[in-house]
């Protein structure tokens, strides 16, 4: 019999919620055009819209603000892409944040500024003030964009006291929020941002639908052009069960807030273990405010990798701390950008939890992490059955994945 894995992935991916699930399948039913005026059309249209609500009210903005994406990463590289003189970033930034703003600086001449963060990730707001003050030329058109929570870290940003201070200078502020929504509290109004990414399928809505929340009366020109859709800001005929499935999935995030505390508590447990087993782990940004279910946790001399296809092995999903790419494997940007130590950083993998993770399923995890640790390597060798197969797969996988 097949063993039942466990998922602790979420920032990857959350798994399809079944109400999300129900409101894309009756979605994909129905015929017609979104823009078309007779009634199938019209149908069409009352579910855009309701969704709409839903994602509006998840984040307290006004439904007329919320723009449908393909996703966050679109949402990011449209206000990232716009005519700006000046871009204020943090190296912790997702690449859909990095990657626009150093083209726009590239090819268009725009001034970059990278601001540093400290050990745990945070920017320094103090310091961001002096950086706009003491500017050596005109800020121009100029943008601040933060992540509100760190998809590796879960480290939580002060968004509400950067914006602040951005409105005080003139300068426009854009916030990734992919990571927090659904997971705190996030008011659109509150945070006085004029810009604010989502993503569905982090929240347990379908894949490749997201959406832009803009400010009333902020000037963005549109990405994609050739239609009137979206208000004329975001052309192409709308995914109609993708948005459907996103409105039923912001409305059961928004309801699951309640469930926050609990899942605090199991991470919790988990890093306190953790730290038990092996004393030399770190966990990464633990000194900052952090999403409740997040845990990047570092250990000297291993390969997250290595780790990972061992856990995967023992039937449990997480996420690598490092990018593998060419063969190559570097160290996650955001752990450099944070000064933590390369052996450490090296070794880092990220568990997420989520709504249905189980502290049955931590226990499972915490045992699988105890086989992985202990074993001295003289035992490693003798060992026989699953563990010495285990080992043997996983250095095969990264050999491969090194081809």
């Amino acid at each position: 019999m097949a063993r039942e894995r466990i998922y602790l992935d979420y920032n990857a991916s959350a798994p399809l919620r079944f109400e999300a699930r129900a409101a894309l399948l009756a979605a994909l039913e129905l015929g017609g055009n979104p823009s078309s005026v007779h009634a199938e059309g019209r149908h069409l249209r009352s579910l855009i819209e309701a969704s709409r609500d839903e994602v509006a009210l998840l984040v307290n903005a006004r439904p007329a603000d919320v723009v449908f994406t393909s996703g966050a990463t679109e949402a990011n590289v449209c206000v990232l892409s716009q005519d700006w003189d000046t871009i204020f970033i943090s190296p912790v930034e997702h690449d859909s944040v990095l990657a626009p703003a150093r083209i726009r600086a590239k090819t268009a001449g725009s001034h970059l500024i990278e601001l540093p963060v400290d050990g745990n990730g945070l920017i320094d707001v103090a310091a961001l003030a002096t950086v706009i003050a003491a500017g050596k030329r005109p800020l121009g058109r100029a943008l601040i964009a933060v992540q509100f929570a760190n998809n590796e870290t879960g480290v939580i940003q002060p968004v509400a006291e950067i914006a602040h201070l951005a409105r005080q200078h003139g300068v426009a502020c854009h916030t990734d929020a992919v990571q927090a929504a659904g997971r705190l509290a996030v008011d659109f109004a509150a945070l006085g941002v004029d810009t604010l990414a989502l993503s569905a399928h982090k929240l347990g809505g379908p894949k490749g639908v997201g959406a832009l929340v803009v400010r009333d009366g902020f000037k963005l020109a549109p990405l994609i052009t050739g239609g009137g859709q979206e208000r004329r800001r975001r052309a192409g005929t709308e995914n109609v069960a993708a948005i459907a499935g996103f409105g039923a999935a912001a409305r059961a995030a928004l309801a699951g807030l309640t469930g926050t505390a609990r899942i605090a508590d199991l991470l919790a447990n988990l890093e306190r273990a953790v730290v038990e087993i092996t004393p030399n782990a770190v966990i990464f940004g633990g000194g900052a405010p952090r999403l409740c279910n997040t845990s990047c946790i570092g250990i000297k001399g291993s390969q997250s990798e290595i780790l990972v296809i061992k856990l995967d092995l023992a039937g449990l999903a997480v996420s690598a701390g490092s990018a593998c790419s060419s063969g190559k494997v570097a160290v996650s940007h955001v752990l450099t950008a944070m000064g933590a130590e390369p052996d450490a950083a090296r070794g880092a993998i990220r568990v997420s939890l989520g709504p249905h993770t189980s502290a049955a399923e931590i226990d499972t995890f915490l045992s699988a992490w105890r086989t992985i640790h202990e074993l001295k390597p003289e035992v490693r060798q003798r060992a026989s059955g699953h563990f010495e197969t285990s080992e043997r797969a996983a250095q095969a996988a990264l050999a491969m994945g090194d081809k």
